[in-house]
């Protein structure tokens, strides 16, 4: 049997990678443009589409200079769209485009391009931010979450945050049924990237790899 310990090992050396640091995001600057490319990507990867297509779906939208929202409101649904559907996001590029176009035009009309100031709005309150975010197009209370998963390592009022599919991966491996319980197993710096293993495990369906690797540890 796998000591807690043991299994959080292990799960952070297999995937102890967060979303951010797999898009070259630098989330920790919270400044407007990582900030936004955070946005984009919680876009794609609340979609109903492989996490591997929305991260690449992701990486071809920065590398085409889409990396604040003016420069994707200034791109035409065609340039998105095709840009997307080259990175494998066929299914969903026309729809998405428009929404990463509605999504730009929104955040500088309400929020002079910087999503700071949604959560000077919010009074740094968690739950008013995820009120908040779902007012861009395209979030819902799936990619609400996807953002606010990551943005914790930034946003304290965050933390202690883990989504549903976090939890329920969580409780397959006994480590806890809570954002809280879950807090109490790792460092509070190493959160975020401890709830996005639990994502990525569950979407690899790994876990046998994880207690494996625990167990011979």
């Amino acid at each position: 049997m796998s000591d807690k310990n043991d299994l959080v090992e292990a799960l952070l050396r297999r995937h102890g990678t967060t979303y951010c640091e797999e898009l070259g995001i630098d989330i920790e600057k919270n400044q407007p443009s990582p900030l936004f490319c955070w946005l984009v990507a919680s876009i794609l990867f609340s979609s109903r589409i492989g996490a591997g297509a929305a991260a690449e779906a992701a990486k071809a939208l920065f590398k085409a200079g889409w990396r604040t929202p003016q420069a994707m409101a200034q791109a035409t649904w065609e340039e998105r769209t095709r840009v997307l559907n080259r990175a494998g996001y066929a299914r969903y590029d026309e729809s998405t485009s428009r929404m990463l176009g509605d999504t730009s035009e929104h955040l500088i009309e309400a929020y002079d391009g910087d999503l700071r100031r949604l959560r000077e709005q919010a009074g740094q309150d968690a739950e008013e931010e995820r009120r908040l975010l779902q007012e861009f197009k395209g979030i819902g209370k799936v990619g609400a979450d996807i953002f606010l998963r990551e943005i914790q390592a930034v946003w304290p009022e965050v933390y202690p945050f883990a989504d549903a599919k976090a939890l329920q991966a969580a409780k397959h491996l006994k480590l806890g049924a809570t954002p809280e319980m879950l807090a109490e197993r790792v460092a509070r710096n190493d959160f975020a990237r401890f709830v996005a293993a639990l994502v990525r495990m569950q979407l690899a369906k790994d876990e046998g790899g994880v207690r494996e690797e625990a167990d011979s540890g």
